[in-house]
């Protein structure tokens, strides 16, 4: 079913990108060595999207869930609108916690073929800085200015109802 091949990352590689703030944190099982990682292929896993045989696409790893669909907290019936596709942002949108992926590791079967896999697009993070001291004014000037502004409105309000 699975097509072996030399896989391109293998799991200290994985522990490296992790530890350095990349990867997403779900590993597959410890003992998972790199001639024994099968790759599926797109195909292969959406043929897997029944109730008695549920595959997920999460980050790349396959995982074999049919046995967790009755465990699952938020009901069997969200796993199996993901059956047999990538469940990635599903699974990230949800929030799930570290124990929910460490339960991960147990359903690894292996991983998306690298031909089916989705290119990231290059994310630009922008950083800004707090040392250009010419905008700092304006985090107190602007509130003074209003708050003035106010006051005197507020005093010839006043002068107005007493003169009256």
């Amino acid at each position: 079913m699975g097509e072996e091949l030399h896989p391109t990352i293998n799991i200290k590689d994985s522990l490296i990108h992790t530890e350095n703030g990349g990867g997403n944190g779900i590993l597959p099982s410890e003992d998972t060595s790199e001639s024994n990682v099968k790759y599926y292929t797109l195909e292969e896993i959406q043929a897997h999207n029944l109730s008695k045989d549920t595959w997920l696409i999460i980050h790349d790893k396959v995982y074999d869930i049919t046995s967790f669909l009755e465990e699952h907290p938020g009901g069997e019936e969200v796993l199996l609108e993901q059956a047999g596709s990538d469940a990635t942002e599903s699974f990230e949108d949800v929030g799930h916690s570290t124990d929910a992926r460490e339960m991960l590791a147990q359903y690894y079967v292996g991983e998306l073929h690298m031909k089916d896999r989705k290119k990231e697009a290059n994310k630009e993070v922008f950083i800004t800085t707090s040392s250009d001291s010419g905008s700092s004014w304006t985090t107190w000037l602007i509130p003074a200015v209003a708050a003035a502004i106010v006051g005197i409105m507020y005093r010839f309000y006043l002068m107005e109802h007493k003169s009256s």
